[in-house]
Formats: C-alpha cells, sequence, structure tokens
C-alpha cells in the first residue's frame, strides 16, 4: 500500500529493518489493530531533534516517525477516513443535535423539567467541554496505543448517555447523561478520529481530515430530523433510545476497520509543557478559542433567534439545524482540500473573518430569506474551525511522535471558548430580561470574537513567513 523507498544512512534501523519482522505484524491476535508497529529505543536515539528540525530524510516518514511514509491512499488509508466520519458523525454530530435548538426548543418547552434558556444551555456546554476536556487525557493514551480501547469505552459511554437520557426528569440528571457521560465517551471518540489521519497521510492531510469532519454536518442533519420525527410518534424516552441504538450501530464502522501503523517506542508524561513555549502553537491555540466563541454563539442561537423574533415559525426553526449543517458539508470539506494545496493558516484567516461579518449581519436580518442565507454562509464558512484545527495543529508540530498529545491539549484548551460563547451568549442575550431580548449584542459579540480570531490568524501566518505573499503556510 506505501510506496518503497530506497533506505538512506539517515533512516531509523525499525525502518530500515522493518522487513525482517514484516511477518510477524500480520499475525492475528485478539485486538489484533492494537499491535501497531513500535518505534524501538535505538531508533529514536537515531533521530536527533536536529534531523527533525531539519526534516525527514529522503523517502522516510514525516518527522521520523516509524512504520515508513505515509501511504497517501489504498484501501487501509481509506478504511481509517470512513472509521473516521463515523467518529465524525456521533460526536459533533451529537453535539450539533443540542446546539442548534432541538433539544434546547424541546427543553424549554416545559415537558421534562422547568428551567431558563441559560440553564438550558449549560447541558449542550458542558457536553462540548467535556468532548475538548477529555483530549488531554485522551491524546496520550492514544499515543501509547490504547487506540481500540478508547473507541470500544468512548462508544459504551455515549450509547449508556443516552440510555440514562431517555429517563432523566430535571436539569441536574440531562447535564449528568447528556453534558457529561455523552461529552466524555465523545471526547473519547472525536482525538482518535484525528490523530490516527497523519499516520496515513501527508500531501492529502486536509483533504482526509475535511471528508471525516464532514461527519459531524451529516450527523447535524440526519440526528436532529430522526428526533424531530420519532418524539411526536413515540415520545422523548424512545426517541432518545432508538438514536442510541443507532449511535451504537454506526460506531460498529470503526471499531472494525480502524488501525493504527505505529505507537511511539517511549513513553511520554500526560502533558508536554514544551507546547506552552512553542510561540506559533500556542498563539494558533489562542486564536482558535477566540473564534470558537463566535462559532457557539452562533451554534447555539440561530433557531432560537428564527423562533423569538418571529422571522420564522416553529417548524422553519427548526428545518433551520439541517440547512445550516448542509451548508457546513462543503465548509469541511472544500476548504480542507483548498488547504492541501495554499497552506490551512492561509484558509482559516479569511474564514474566520467571514465567519464574524455573517454573525454582524444578522443585526439587519428581519425576514425568512434574509436568515436562510445567512444560516447557509455561516454553515459553510463555520465548518473551517471544525475541520482545520487538527491540521494547523499537526502542521506546527515539529516532533511528529507528539500529534496525539499536542491535539488534546490543544483542543482542551480550546474548550473554554464554548462556555465563553454558549452561556456568555445567553447572558448578553437575557441582560435587559427575558422580556426583552438583545440580539443586537449577541451578534455583535459573536462577530467581533470571530473578526480578531481572523485577524490573530493574519499575525501568525506573518510570524510565520514574514511579508511574503504567495507562499503555502
Amino acid at each position: 500500500m506505501a510506496s518503497t523507498h530506497p533506505a538512506t544512512a539517515t533512516e531509523p534501523k525499525s525502518v530500515v529493518e522493518g522487513s525482517d519482522r514484516s511477518q510477524s505484524l500480520l499475525e492475528e491476535e485478539k485486538f489484533e489493530h492494537d499491535q501497531p508497529v513500535e518505534a524501538t529505543a535505538d531508533a529514536e536515539a537515531d533521530v536527533t531533534p536536529a534531523k527533525q528540525e531539519a526534516g525527514p530524510p529522503q523517502g522516510g516518514p514525516p518527522g521520523g516517525l516509524p512504520g515508513g511514509p505515509p501511504p497517501n491512499g489504498g484501501l487501509q488509508a481509506w478504511l481509517q477516513v470512513l472509521g473516521a466520519w463515523s467518529l465524525f458523525f456521533n460526536t459533533w454530530g451529537l453535539l450539533n443535535t443540542f446546539g442548534l435548538g432541538v433539544y434546547q426548543t424541546y427543553y424549554e418547552s416545559g415537558a421534562l423539567f422547568q428551567a431558563n434558556s441559560s440553564d438550558i444551555s449549560w447541558i449542550g456546554s458542558v457536553q462540548s467541554l467535556m468532548v475538548l476536556l477529555t483530549g488531554a487525557v485522551v491524546g496520550p493514551f492514544f499515543d501509547r496505543g490504547y487506540f481500540r480501547y478508547l473507541l470500544v469505552i468512548g462508544t459504551i459511554l455515549v450509547v449508556f448517555g443516552h440510555m440514562m437520557l431517555s429517563l432523566v426528569d430535571s436539569l441536574w440528571q440531562a447535564i449528568l447523561a447528556q453534558g457529561f457521560c455523552v461529552g466524555i465517551g465523545a471526547g473519547m471518540l472525536f482525538v482518535p478520529a484525528v490523530a490516527i489521519m497523519p499516520s496515513y497521510f501527508s500531501t492529502k492531510l486536509g483533504m482526509a481530515i475535511g471528508i471525516a469532519a464532514s461527519g459531524s454536518s451529516m450527523g447535524g442533519i440526519i440526528y436532529p430530523i430522526m428526533f424531530y420525527k420519532l418524539i411526536a410518534e413515540v415520545g422523548f424516552g424512545w426517541s432518545v433510545r432508538i438514536l442510541g441504538f443507532t449511535i451504537l450501530a454506526t460506531l460498529m464502522v470503526p471499531i472494525f476497520c480502524m488501525k493504527m501503523r505505529f505507537k511511539p517506542g517511549r513513553v511520554r508524561a500526560m502533558f508536554d509543557p514544551t507546547a506552552f513555549t512553542d510561540g506559533p502553537f500556542i498563539f494558533c491555540v489562542v486564536s482558535i478559542l477566540i473564534g470558537f466563541i463566535g462559532l457557539y454563539v452562533g451554534i447555539f442561537y440561530y433557531s432560537f433567534f428564527g423562533q423569538s423574533t418571529r422571522i420564522t415559525n416553529d417548524s422553519m426553526s427548526f428545518y433551520l439545524v439541517p440547512i445550516l449543517n448542509a451548508g457546513s458539508v462543503l465548509g469541511r470539506t472544500l476548504p480542507n482540500i483548498l488547504a492541501d494545496k495554499i497552506g490551512p493558516i492561509n484558509v482559516i484567516a479569511p474564514g474566520g473573518i467571514m465567519v464574524g461579518i455573517v454573525l454582524l449581519c444578522n443585526i439587519a436580518v428581519h425576514n425568512l430569506a434574509g436568515i436562510i442565507v445567512s444560516v447557509l454562509f455561516f454553515g459553510f464558512f463555520s465548518g473551517i474551525f471544525i475541520a482545520l484545527p487538527p491540521v494547523l495543529f499537526v502542521q506546527l508540530t515539529k516532533d511528529k511522535s507528539k500529534i496525539g498529545t499536542r491535539i488534546g491539549m490543544g483542543f482542551a484548551l480550546i474548550g473554554f471558548g464554548v462556555l465563553a460563547g454558549g452561556p456568555g451568549g445567553g447572558g448578553i442575550l437575557q441582560r435587559k430580561g427575558p422580556d426583552d431580548l438583545d440580539w443586537s449584542g449577541v451578534w455583535t459579540y459573536g462577530g467581533v470574537c470571530a473578526i480578531i480570531a481572523g485577524l490573530m490568524f493574519v499575525v501568525l501566518r506573518f510570524w510565520r513567513v514574514g511579508a511574503k505573499i504567495m507562499v503555502k503556510v
């Protein structure tokens, strides 16, 4: 599947002598996918920091990784994309189901419990935060080769959380089941979905992650429609259980078809302190965090905006959810393909600015056509903030053996942008009271944050390459 290159004098011994062990690597065992090629201590000793800085030796893997260069295609590589698509489908796709107003609107009806909009938004905010914070722990476990166990345990938690959610009758129970249990389980699935990609793709990494990330948009279309249609037929309890069984079935795909190519030979700490001395990396994380504030203002409040202002009726307010996610399907694939050609920073910088402009334009939206156009554009440009951050983390991590840890740490820090966007936006919305909603303040808050994030990426671009214009970065 991978192309063959003659070994050079600078290649690690584990790569040169890989053919001598090839037969043993084909032996199947229980959980055989958890037996990736492991780098030896000698191989790591051969890859000096100077060589890592200078790049991989000719014909060797990027950053001195064991196991040979990424194949950039072939059946096994594209099976990873399929599995990752399913993981996105059942992580961010589920989060979109809450965030874009489907669960939020149902909870606000008072059928299960009584709570105001700001308190209810904590369910979705905790869920999203748990996905991102869990990544700080999941990344190092992925690096240690526990990929298969993360998939199985994460699947169990997400399905169990839905079964418990079907029984809730109070706000705190919903926070525990949907916020913490589903959120932690989804976090165990999300980081492996992107961390495995660099071992299979290098020149096509952006496209591969973009295709996989489109699964979250499809989840954000299919799961809300299922919930909306089922709840009138079978009630809340069985609607959530049916979603749980669907999640279980679709998560069988990554469990059985995804496989690590290798794992690093040395055991790392749970956290990489060098990340905080890596200026471009930490500046990138802060930029995405601020961008997530604007992102979650839009995700949490578009549907409620149409409903509360009577721009849309209740039914059309719901259908803003699949409209947004339809736009996001293209927003999570086309920009990533473009990023492979011109570089991820060149794509996310204008993308962030456009998200901010679209949110600010909502101040002038007063009719159905206006909100539909706004939702479509927001869906397209907001997809960039979901699909491109992993590509940026890979690009800004010089030691590729730390990719899992860096992705986990990065998304853990970004998670605080979710709290500032969801409940923070709710606080601004209701600052004048529940009968006088401040929509102009909400859209200004979200729009300005997204524009600031875009401008920070412009600064990062100049930091990386200076004033050069026609350069991939």
